[in-house]
């Protein structure tokens, strides 16, 4: 068969790379580069290249077919876990969350409040089937489990940071499942797993395997429309040129998808229209030296600054293996209307450089050797109360799409690498077995 695949980010060439040694592929990508959200800089310091994702990853244990998927492309060499130390930083201080003697000292929250915590976490992690929470709102089940205390002083600053204004709105689903992949630590703390050189020499394996057996990728290239006639996909639209081809998986979004079906989502179904994404402003920063000098990777803020959370990703990863401390900053936004999609990209930076200097006293512009900021208008679903309902299974629509977005089960009820890995895989799997005789 000939298959065509839009977007290249991991689910894409994941299921391109299951379709390559049997099928025609060629993979579409709007964007100059390979990856999606996956995708990294090429920097250079010191005369020495190395790439750093734009946007923050790495890897849980619990991360089965992303973790299989490294080993299968002789990847797992490149694998370190390491420890990743965080803390919440609450009312110009900063409170590790590593160990539960440190939660302990959690002084927003009484010793009571604490006890409760601990209670929902542990609650959180008994828990097998998330779907009987979809329906009910994390913010009543945190009130209702733990008091409003703990929800005020711990859980709000964190889902408004996350969720902006639709945080009330989020499933105790989503807060469910984000818990108990974050609580899963030992008594030294959390230890994530990172590839050594980053993601891209998972996307570069993947892309080769492709193309190695007689696949094409191709970038700058976007798809404008998927043909269907008598309910059947005939084919893509690529910058004007129609392309025949016997099936189509597809990775985009919602908003893309109605536009790609010419306004008609509903050929695929109604419940595409429910599913409402927000944007992420992410900065990576090179800087001379450290910003938290207490080794934190991961800082949770409750403050005044026009971002959600610091991620220096040299006090995780090895400093010599880029020679310059990288420090992301990042912040979610809700649509085309907020100001982090509308305003000059030097004025967030400078925003953003200003909320660091209210942070950090020791902290200085004049350390800042350089500044990147990428934005995506379609960085992740809102998990909304009831968006289960609106989960739809990969073949829902005309015969030969396929549809393998953020949207698709295995992103529920929270989207990650594995999520996007897993759907490729069993989008690939259901086009073979219906599509393949």
């Amino acid at each position: 068969m000939k298959i065509a695949i839009i977007g290249s980010g991991l689910a894409g060439l994941s299921a391109g790379y299951r379709l390559c040694k049997s099928n025609e592929v060629i993979v579409f990508e709007k964007d100059p580069d390979v990856g999606g959200m996956a995708a990294s800089y090429c920097l250079e310091h010191s005369g020495k290249k190395y790439f750093i994702e734009r946007y923050y990853h790495h890897i849980f244990r619990s991360d089965s077919e992303l973790l299989a998927l490294i080993r299968e492309l002789g990847l797992e060499k490149h694998m370190l876990w390491l420890e990743a130390k965080n803390a919440y930083f609450v009312d110009g201080k900063n409170y590790p969350m590593n160990t539960p003697l440190e939660i302990l000292h959690f002084s927003p929250l009484s010793i009571l409040d604490l006890a409760k915590l601990g209670f929902l976490v542990l609650r959180i992690r008994l828990i097998k089937d998330t779907v009987p929470y979809d329906q009910i709102k994390a913010k009543d089940w945190v009130l209702g489990t733990a008091g409003k205390s703990v929800y005020e002083n711990f859980f709000a600053p964190l889902l408004k940071s996350k969720f902006g204004d639709n945080a009330e709105n989020v499933s105790a689903a989503w807060l469910i499942g984000r818990v108990k992949i974050r609580s899963d630590r030992g008594k030294e703390g959390e230890k994530l797993g990172y590839m050594r050189g980053g993601f891209n020499s998972l996307l570069n394996a993947l892309a080769g395997e492709i193309t190695a057996n007689g696949g094409e990728i191709r970038t700058n290239k976007e798809v404008t429309e998927i043909v269907i006639k008598d309910n059947a996909v005939q084919g893509v639209v690529v910058n004007g040129d129609f392309i025949t081809c016997d099936a189509v998986i597809s990775t985009a979004e919602p908003a893309v998808l109605d536009s790609i079906t010419g306004g008609k989502l509903e050929l695929l179904h109604d419940s595409l229209k429910n599913i409402r994404y927000q944007g992420t402003a992410c900065a990576l920063m090179g800087l001379d030296r450290t910003l938290m000098e207490d080794g934190n990777y991961w800082l949770n803020i409750k403050a005044d600054v026009p971002f959600g959370a610091v991620i220096e990703h040299t006090n995780y990863m090895p400093f010599e293996d880029y020679g310059e401390h990288l420090v992301y900053v990042t912040s979610y936004f809700q649509d085309e209307k907020s100001v982090l999609w509308m305003q000059k990209e030097e004025d967030i930076i400078d925003s953003y450089l200003g909320g660091l200097e209210k942070m950090f006293p020791g902290f200085s512009r004049e350390g800042v050797r350089w500044t990147k900021l990428y934005r995506r208008i379609d960085t992740a679903p809102v998990y909304e109360q009831g968006y289960l309902k609106n989960v739809l299974p990969f073949a829902a629509g005309p015969s030969g799409l396929y549809l393998a977005g953020m949207f698709s089960s295995p992103n529920y009820p929270e989207r990650s690498l594995n999520g996007s890995v897993k759907a490729g895989f069993e989008s690939a799997e259901l086009l073979t077995k219906e599509k393949g005789n």
